[in-house]
């Protein structure tokens, strides 16, 4: 996506994004607007429109274009009011995304049909100017450990080697027992470089034909996902995904020897963060607490600089599934330093409680989401747009760093890419992608302006 933006100068119609002639907008009241073709079958397609604030801050806007063929209609859209009269299409903002600074970008969407052939918009306004801007390609000054380095919890935040806060965005591996063919080279190039992802979480599950079943193997292999991160400028979420069973000092010995062999060998690496226990359930805080108490000093004894993810109560909801909240880990910290408190969500089940917890939490607790999806809690469904919008809406709000759950072809709804795509080597063209890849993936692609000073 960005790079073709830089050719939008010389090209008229790159991906469907169309370079505007006629008079240039005043500099107060520029736009910019990506329209993509995220797919497309017979008779109908989906498509995806990126609205970029190059003007002075807008409070309330219209979004105007034609399609360019009477056959073409808008049959649903998303996160905005949608209406067509003719070939005229409108789209106006809802209430959550109204205001859009300068700078800003709000996504929006919508599937189609057509009956003869489906060209693409050519021309778009927004408020009634024309958005013609364009931009070069952002200077490369470094993938995100370059710039971060060593990352360390500083009061409630993640912070990099300059001491300043920071968000991380990036993907989570599916069981790398089940999808192993899905992170090879070719996936963690398109995942570095097309996604701009800023890590990447590697899923080990223990049970369900993972870990315990061959130590040595699974060990291996994730220390070889680690190197693919760092080769690439990627931070890795080392994942000990305990699920079932849900008390994680089921597996505390087998956590002991593997978190004592991956940080002995990662030790000087800056990328690393170690997250030792994916969704305790079924199981009270206390006993998730002194799990913690156990292992963070075997991680300690070897690595004693990296930042340590700590799994919470009912499915790492801080409690909230389990009908409790934060308090009682306000109320009863893990004795350790340099750690962050995991909380998971999936946007169809998890909702305005959810988030009214994360909100008020996030002012006591270093907070990291290691795990979310854009469907039900299940990790199948339909996606659901407004609430996974809110949610990446509020995380980018409170600067809290996250991992989508998966960077996988698995049949179902929460996977990034349609199933099959990896027993191919494309990862980056739209084609491959699902609803859910191609939200995250225009999420996750934006600069992420990491603070140096």
């Amino acid at each position: 996506m960005k790079r073709f933006l830089a050719l939008l100068a010389t090209c008229a119609t790159v991906l469907g994004l169309t370079a505007l002639s006629g008079p240039q907008a005043a500099a107060a009241t520029g736009c910019r607007v990506d329209y993509t073709v995220a797919s497309q079958w017979q008779g109908g397609f989906q498509a995806g429109v990126r609205i970029t604030n190059l003007g002075d801050p807008v409070s309330g806007w219209t979004l105007g274009f034609t399609m360019p063929d009477a056959g073409q209609k808008v049959v649903q859209g998303w996160n905005a009011t949608w209406s067509q009269s003719g070939s005229t299409v409108t789209a106006t903002a809802v209430d959550w995304n109204r205001t859009l600074a300068t700078g800003a970008t709000v996504d929006v969407g919508f599937t189609g049909s057509f009956t003869g052939a489906n060209p693409q918009p050519t021309a778009f306004t927004l408020n009634g100017v024309a958005c013609t801007g364009s931009v070069e390609e952002p200077p490369d000054d470094g993938t995100p450990v370059d710039i971060n380095g060593q990352l360390h919890v500083c009061g409630v935040n993640l912070c990099n080697q300059h001491d300043r806060p920071i968000q991380l965005r990036g993907m989570s591996t599916h069981g790398i027992q089940w999808f192993s063919r899905c992170y090879n080279t070719a996936s963690l190039d398109a995942l570095a470089k097309d996604w701009r992802s800023d890590l990447l979480r590697i899923a080990m599950y223990v049970q369900e034909d993972g870990y315990e079943t061959d130590p040595a193997g699974f060990t291996g292999r994730v220390n070889s996902l680690v190197d693919m991160a760092e080769a690439r400028g990627m931070y890795a979420v080392i994942d000990f995904h305990t699920l079932t069973p849900g008390d994680p000092n089921f597996n505390l010995d087998r956590a002991k020897t593997f978190f004592a062999s991956v940080a002995a060998r990662n030790a000087d690496k800056k990328n690393v963060i170690y997250e030792i226990a994916n969704e305790p359930n079924g199981v009270s805080w206390a006993a998730v607490k002194s799990y913690a108490e156990q292992v963070i000093p075997v991680i300690r004894a070897a690595d004693p600089d990296a930042v340590i993810i700590v799994g919470t109560r009912g499915w790492s909801s801080l409690g909230v599934s389990d009908g409790s909240n934060e308090s009682e880990v306000i109320n009863n910290p893990v004795n350790a330093t340099n750690i962050m408190y995991a909380f998971h969500f999936y946007a169809a089940s998890h909702k305005d409680n959810y988030r009214a917890t994360v909100s008020r939490a996030a002012s006591r607790l270093p907070l990291f989401v290691s795990e979310f999806g854009t469907v039900s809690a299940t990790g199948g469904g339909a996606v659901d747009r407004a609430s996974s919008t809110a949610w990446l809406d509020l995380l980018d709000q409170l600067k809290i760093s996250y991992a989508n759950w998966t960077y996988s072809d698995a049949d179902e709804g929460s996977a990034a890419f349609r199933p099959g795509t990896c027993n191919g080597t494309d990862y980056s063209g739209s084609g491959v992608l699902t609803e859910s890849g191609a939200l995250l993936k225009s999420r996750i692609s934006t600069p992420d302006n990491f603070p140096t000073s």
